[in-house]
């Protein structure tokens, strides 16, 4: 009879904060670590990608964590991690471990401010999650200090010396106390890992899971694909089976196939390191929420982000090498499940792929694309509905409205949602609002806010001047009276309802009405006759 987590020597608490979750039994490398990481030893553990690692690590961490309070930017526990997304996955997870009274958890990474992770420092965190590059920062700042930290855990380390970072992981091992407990968790321990065993472990207790064991039960296929025949097929196997990982080489090529996927009527979303945190997050919880069927990303997305149930893998672009394979084809056919992986391979690459098939003991072979064949053979992967908005979600930065003030007058919200007459045109900001009448012939309106800003009349909303019609707008009014308001002048027809100017000449039409007369002080000069666009 397998054991439990009580069995294993886990607190009570945390046992029934496992089972309200519904994890009632341990995984095997959480049965084969648990008990020398409880005890204190170190542990250096083996085992596939989605195969629980994280509980095997944080089970002991929180229990230890636990013991007393953080001084001010002085943690008493620290979880190196290679990427964002692993980091707030595990920060999470831990989270939940602990549980409302237990020890503070926070995270340390790139792509954001330092302000919020300066303050949580400062007021004290048992668990520090991070990013080496970003802790590094910290800790020369003296805003992170080690020399308390009594526990440390190496996530996917294997992954960190592949991105470069084991010289500052050396470097921050260096400055904690030689005492410490020392966890490494990995899906390969060779090269650069087995150097940091030997240095930063003490007879560490090892445990190799078989691949066997626990490894992912996945469907593998290599597809022979010209480049042109590529996106109908990823669509192909999307519809198929989703939601779905779609691998790209580069970041380009990323957003890239998320917008032909978009335009073939599957919804996606992309994950770069181009993006923002904010954006990658977004982008993120829209596939895991299953708002999107397909995540389409660069190999950042290949370590550490678990969405339960992915049903495929898409290797659109084939990976560096064949550790990057199973680490890409490991987000799917996790804990038990079936999942699918398909390597699109083109005629000038056959010779790579056999050599990987090869390595990884796969069997051999390229053939001919067959999506309805992999529906019948495997059941499990049958269509989900789709989402009920099935928009292309590609993270862009769009800057919005700039707000234009105006000496001597506070701004009224109706300002904004007049339709002005012949609004003056000038040079336009992207996102600030423009000067677009409703469709009609009308008399001068109210004058520009100044060289720099279209006029106030026409919609909210950001986006293209229409260009139909005549642009009936003059040169922007001179200030009067010390502000930047004057009468205008325009004619011709104008057309479309309010639109927002962009950046460029952003000459105003024509409106239904009159704008606004110029408000006191000596009145605008007229402007000189209207200019034909």
């Amino acid at each position: 009879m397998p054991p439990t987590f009580r069995d294993l020597g886990v607190p009570v608490e945390i046992v029934d904060r496992l089972t309200r979750r519904g994890i009632t039994a341990p995984f095997p490398i959480q049965a084969a670590t648990l008990v020398d990481a409880l005890a204190g030893r170190d542990v250096c553990g083996r085992a596939p990608t989605g195969s629980g690692k994280t509980l095997a690590f944080g089970i002991p961490l929180v229990i230890k964590a636990a013991a007393g309070r953080a001084a001010p930017r002085r943690p008493r526990a620290l979880v190196l991690v290679p990427t964002r997304e692993l980091a707030a996955q595990v920060a999470r997870e831990l989270v939940e471990l602990a549980g409302p009274n237990g020890p503070r958890v926070a995270t340390f990474y790139g792509g954001v401010g330092f302000g919020g992770q300066l303050s949580g420092l400062r007021r004290g965190v048992e668990i520090a999650v991070a990013c080496p590059g970003r802790l590094g920062d910290l800790v020369s700042r003296r805003e992170a200090i080690l020399t308390d930290v009594e526990t440390v855990v190496l996530d996917e380390a294997d992954r960190m010396a592949d991105m470069g970072f084991l010289p500052e992981v050396r470097k921050l091992l260096d400055q904690v106390r030689p005492d410490r407990q020392t966890l490494l968790f990995s899906a390969t321990l060779d090269g650069d890992v087995d150097v940091v065993i030997r240095n930063y472990q003490r007879d560490p207790a090892r445990h190799e899971l078989s691949v066997a064991v626990d490894a992912p039960v996945n469907r593998q296929v290599f597809w022979r694909s010209p480049r042109p025949e590529r996106l109908r097929l990823t669509a192909d196997v999307i519809g198929a089976a989703w939601p779905a990982i779609v691998f790209c080489r580069t970041k380009r090529g990323a957003d890239r196939v998320a917008k032909q996927l978009g335009a073939a009527g599957v919804s996606a979303s992309a994950l770069h390191g181009d993006l923002s945190q904010s954006q990658r997050e977004r982008a993120l919880a829209s596939f895991a929420g299953g708002r999107v069927q397909a995540l389409v990303a660069t190999d950042i997305a290949a370590r550490g982000i678990h969405v339960d149930q992915v049903a495929s893998v898409v290797h659109y672009d084939l990976p560096a090498d064949e550790k990057d394979y199973v680490h890409r084809s490991g987000r799917t056919g996790r804990a038990g499940l079936v999942g699918l992986v398909v390597t699109l391979v083109g005629d000038d690459e056959v010779g790579g792929v056999r050599k990987m098939q090869a390595k990884l003991r796969l069997p051999s072979g390229i053939h001919t694309p067959d999506v309805p064949g992999l529906a019948s053979e495997l059941p499990g992967l049958a269509p989900r509905p789709l989402p009920v908005s099935v928009p292309v979600s590609v993270p862009v930065s769009v800057p919005g409205p700039v707000p234009v003030s105006v000496p001597g007058r506070s701004a009224q919200p109706s300002d904004r949602r007049r339709s002005g007459a012949g609004s003056a045109g000038g040079q336009g900001r992207p996102g600030s609002v423009g000067g677009a009448g409703a469709g009609g012939s009308g008399g001068g309106g109210a004058g520009g806010r100044g060289e720099k800003w279209g006029g106030t009349g026409g919609s909210r909303r950001a986006g293209p001047p229409r260009r139909s019609g005549s642009r009936g707008a003059g040169r922007p009014a001179p200030h009067a009276g010390g502000r930047p308001q004057g009468a205008g002048a325009g004619s011709g027809a104008g057309s479309g309802a309010g639109q927002a100017g962009q950046a460029g000449r952003g000459a105003g039409q024509a409106g239904t009405r009159s704008g606004p007369p110029a408000r006191s002080g000596r009145p605008g000069r007229p402007t000189g006759p209207a200019r034909r666009g």
